[in-house]
């Protein structure tokens, strides 16, 4: 296999849940770009309809809109998927949400609503999609199933935000449970942990500590962008890394290999 043929994701079929916004729609577009059939997910139909229409001026790219804290909506994605498409070689869990308040207040509906969407959801959606990924998975050229975790997974969060960081320190946990048992049918599982980047999510941190103290504290003085996000998802999609499985990759500036 030449160099650059390592890197090719033409003509495989990827799903990126919450692919409207934010790390998502960065992923979704790095794919489209790269050649591949994308469908993105999200819970607001609108959203999710325009983000595909954006990105299909680039190439190929469907909207399936769902709300995946919901397992009715888990079933129908991945019904949806299974009309369209016999193989899927790509599915990206990165739909989410976060929620923060002090301990004395965190009130249950906060912790439950994160942790439904963060870890519940992205197991039953690989659960219910584990026909496609099989189909597509070959011994040289897997499956991927490629989770969002966060640094905040990894190390003591900036903010109070208690049932987003315990979520992804389960999703990356989950991610080399996953890994082992699904690595006997040909599917990859690979987490990828982002830092800082300039999504909604990001930017209460920014308002509460001004950007230049944000980053500050990361090790390469800037936020992630489009190309550094994007380009891990298709390394993790690509015959390049199709010998890793039940890893987690920072993108995050250096900030977790630097504190």
């Amino acid at each position: 296999m030449m160099a650059h043929e390592l890197f090719d994701i033409r003509d495989k079929v990827a799903l990126v849940t919450g692919g409207s916004r934010g790390i998502g729609f960065m992923i979704a577009r790095g794919y489209v770009e790269a050649g591949a059939r994308v469908y993105i997910s999200s819970r607001k139909v609108a959203g999710c309809e325009a983000a595909a229409a954006e990105l299909s001026k680039l190439g190929e790219c469907m909207a399936l809109p769902a709300d995946l804290s919901q397992m009715e909506e888990v079933e129908r994605l991945a019904s949806g998927i299974a009309e369209r498409e016999g193989a899927l070689h790509v599915l990206v869990n990165n739909a989410g949400t976060a929620w923060g308040a002090e301990i004395d207040d965190f009130p249950v509906k906060g912790w439950d609503k994160v942790m439904d969407l963060n870890l519940k959801s992205p197991f039953f959606v690989v659960q219910k999609l584990l026909p496609q990924l099989v189909a597509a998975g070959r011994a040289d050229d897997p499956a991927r199933v490629i989770n969002l975790g966060s640094v905040d997974g990894l190390h003591r969060p900036l903010f109070k935000n208690f049932s987003y960081a315990a979520s992804k320190a389960g999703i990356h946990h989950l991610t080399r449970l996953l890994a082992y048992h699904l690595a006997e049918r040909h599917i990859c599982v690979n987490a990828i942990a982002p830092g800082y980047f300039d999504t909604d999510m990001t930017q209460p941190m920014i308002d509460s500590m001004g950007l230049d103290a944000l980053m500050d504290i990361v090790p390469l003085k800037r936020m992630g962008s489009f190309d550094d996000v994007a380009g891990v998802a298709i390394f993790l999609a690509a015959r390049a890394s199709a010998y890793m499985t039940g890893i987690t990759i920072p993108v995050d500036g250096g900030l977790i290999g630097g504190s």
